[in-house]
């Protein structure tokens, strides 16, 4: 058979695998300083500040391959053409080459970007978290629930505004129009806006309401006037449930008043009565006495921060002189507390001969 043209293979394939492996030697090569570069920016960002953070084999993987199959396309013909083999194929090795080495490259370098900076904004999230976390008392496992979260909303966020910039980025280098699509995307987000603006208005107050810790699960709060227990706390809703065990359910949007009646720590205000006849101070020295007993209980006095505060004369009423009290507990132990002085207050002033009076009416009768 006659020779053919200059485009046919050499008798020999060892210039050919030559080619080939030099060009994947030099392709790893690359990855491996692509994937080392990664894991370096990724461990500095992730063990900032103390707080230790594995980096994911996964993500490192993928940049070395990625790297390695743009690498390896365009270093192939140019490494095929340096020993002087063409390879017998429809396209053109130098248009192709050079697509793979500028269109290709461009949208591995993309991907790589996009890659890198999901894994960035994952880390500076895990930093953040833990940063809330750890603003709390130790063993708060509700500011840490809260603190995911926030997190994960914000993570799932960012990434797809990422990855949407991405794919464009690499739709348009790839020469596809993407005018269509971005108009299409400003309608659909405009039609959206206007029919979710509700949704919208309560998705961002109660993104606020978490990041600033104005409640938690299991504090008791007063929501426009209504009061209960908080049971869920979502980025839409506020679930309240009363003594009564009615279930209110309050958008985020629509909360105008908020109190928390049990934030940090509580006061417990009391109001007693006495007989305008008995001693005022001797009735403050045993109320003293016996909330000083109080805090020396076991069960009752970790509950109780500061010794009881007494506020004076509040009133005089119509049969009793009223005195004001207060006393400082922890957080959801006002009421028990307060029951328990209560009780012991009246034990007391029963044993000292201090009368409670109660309401009397004095009748007279006339011929």
């Amino acid at each position: 058979m006659p020779p053919s043209d200059a485009s046919a293979l050499p008798d020999s394939t060892i210039e050919i695998l030559a080619a080939l492996v030099f060009a994947a030697v030099l392709a790893a090569a690359i990855a491996l300083i692509a994937g080392g570069l990664i894991r370096r920016l990724l461990a500095s960002v992730e063990s900032a500040d103390g707080l230790s953070v594995s980096v994911r084999k996964a993500p490192i993987r993928f940049v070395r391959l990625i790297t390695f199959v743009v690498s390896m396309i365009a270093l192939a013909f140019p490494a095929l053409a340096v020993v002087g083999v063409t390879v017998p194929v429809e396209l053109d090795p130098d248009r192709f080459g050079a697509w793979a080495a500028q269109t290709a490259l461009r949208v591995g370098v993309i991907l790589l970007l996009a890659l890198t900076s999901t894994r960035i904004v994952a880390a500076i999230i895990a930093r953040a978290e833990h940063e809330i976390a750890a603003g709390g008392p130790p063993g708060d496992t509700e500011r840490q629930k809260r603190a995911q979260t926030l997190g994960h909303t914000l993570s799932r966020f960012l990434v797809t505004i990422i990855w949407v910039a991405a794919l464009l980025m690499v739709l348009r280098t790839l020469d596809v129009d993407i005018t269509p699509v971005l108009t299409g995307a400003g309608i659909l987000g405009l039609a959206v806006g206007f029919g979710a603006q509700t949704l919208v208005k309560d998705v961002i107050s109660g993104f606020f309401l978490i990041i600033e810790d104005q409640v938690r699960v299991g504090d008791v709060a007063v929501v426009n006037g209504t009061g209960g227990a908080v049971e869920q706390i979502n980025l839409r809703t506020m679930v309240l449930r009363d003594l009564e065990g009615t279930v209110h359910v309050f958008p985020n949007g629509e909360i105008r008043t908020l109190a928390n009646r049990s934030k940090d720590f509580a006061f417990y205000l009391m109001d007693i009565g006495i007989d305008y006849a008995d001693d005022i101070d001797r009735a403050l020295d045993v109320v003293r006495a016996t909330s000083a007993e109080l805090q020396q209980d076991p069960e009752f006095g970790p509950l109780i921060l500061e010794p009881l505060e007494v506020m004076g004369v509040q009133d005089f009423g119509a049969s009793a002189v009223i005195l004001r009290f207060r006393i400082k507990t922890t957080p959801l132990s006002q009421w028990r507390v307060g029951r328990e002085l209560r009780r012991r207050i009246k034990h007391a002033f029963d044993r000292d001969g201090i009368r409670i009076p109660v309401q009397q009416v004095e009748v007279k009768m006339r011929k």
